[in-house]
């Protein structure tokens, strides 16, 4: 850690929010070659007999039909069809899921919906990591001497050994690159070994390491939401633009009831402002009315502009309009409102169909 480390806590834990490191070119090296992270997410586990009809009761989409060694995005809604939480939900063996959460008090929240299931939760004590980039499957195929082929596809994961050591690996990411996340054992895993593993790997495709400066301009790009930042109870899942991973045909989840006849207007759009880097909780102007807020804000490289998330207070005809950001100084910049994810819409960069670089 430098002196001109910044750190943050999420999900309990410190991760590095910024260092020394130089964003920009951080970036590139994540989207030309490949970027290790130490990031904060952390994984629950469920187990038990009653484990399958617990999630279908606390998540909005099914999960009976996901497959061992598969991932898929699940949210959790309260009971007036706020959005709680969002994350990947794991399946490792028939009756043992892994939930990947972001920062929130998801232990407290499956225990206070866990009565009459037989179910256990509890930490694993999993630290995670991720490679990613388009070199990331060499740089993994080459760690993994060999077993980590084209073959474990998007949101596909399962046991690997690294370096001598067992680990849980995923094809998923928070970037939109191509990329795969390492899930370390708890105690049984030397995470210094695996560490020096990955970088000594890593270093002859060109692999970095950073702080999450980088990731966060990425996952802006990609349109990929921050729990409890970009949305939080206030917001239901379609005014958020996660109306597809609600299963209403699905009986009997928290929050179903609500969502029935919640609002099917969406609050949640890209920004794009030409003169400055949108900046969080900035608010945004129709002429003389605030009409909502910055959520998170960056500039893009790729896109040579000012680029964010613009959270309304209600639903509107909003798309492609120019409105204002007012900037802590008192200044007015004008800015639009446009669709999310910024480009790549169909996931073909992370999914391994679109392999130009930029």
């Amino acid at each position: 850690m430098t002196p001109d480390t910044v750190l943050g806590v999420y999900a309990g834990r410190f991760y590095s929010t910024r260092n020394d490191d130089d964003a920009e070119a951080a970036y590139w090296k994540l989207r030309r070659q490949a970027m290790l992270y130490d990031v904060p997410e952390r994984p629950v586990e469920i187990a038990g007999p009653d484990v399958v009809a617990f999630l279908e009761r606390v998540f909005s989409r099914r999960i009976s039909d996901l497959k061992i060694g598969r991932g898929r995005y699940a949210i959790a809604c309260a009971h007036n069809g706020g959005l709680f939480i969002d994350g990947v939900l794991f399946r490792l063996a028939e009756d043992r899921f892994w939930y990947v959460q972001p920062d929130g008090p998801l232990e407290t929240w499956l225990l206070a919906h866990s009565a009459g299931f037989d179910v256990t939760v509890s930490d694993p004590k999993s630290r995670v990591l991720q490679i990613q980039g388009p070199a990331s499957m060499q740089i993994l195929h080459a760690a993994t001497e060999g077993t980590v082929t084209e073959e474990l596809g998007y949101f596909h994961s399962g046991f690997f050994s690294v370096g001598g050591q067992q680990v849980y690996l995923s094809r998923t990411g928070w970037t939109g690159e191509m990329g795969y996340e390492i899930y370390t054992q708890g105690a049984a895993t030397d995470c210094g070994k695996l560490w020096d593993h990955l970088i000594a790997v890593g270093l002859p495709f060109g692999m970095g390491f950073g702080s999450l400066q980088s990731m966060g301009i990425r996952r802006i790009e990609a349109g990929i939401l921050d729990s409890g930042s970009d949305f939080d109870l206030t917001m239901n899942p379609f005014e958020a633009g996660l109306g597809s991973f609600i299963d209403l045909n699905k009986p009997d989840f928290i929050g179903r009831e609500a969502l029935m006849s919640a609002p099917r207007g969406t609050r949640l759009f890209g920004v794009t402002c030409a003169e400055v880097a949108p900046g969080a909780l900035q608010p945004i102007f129709d002429g003389e009315m605030q009409v909502g807020r910055v959520t998170v804000g960056a500039f893009s490289p790729f896109l040579k502009s000012g680029i964010g998330y613009a959270r309304m207070h209600a639903v509107g005809d909003w798309m492609g309009r120019t409105l204002s950001i007012r900037l802590a100084s008192g200044q007015s910049v004008p800015c639009k409102i446009v669709d999310l994810p910024f480009y790549d819409p169909e996931k073909r960069i992370p999914r391994g169909l679109d392999r130009t670089i930029p």
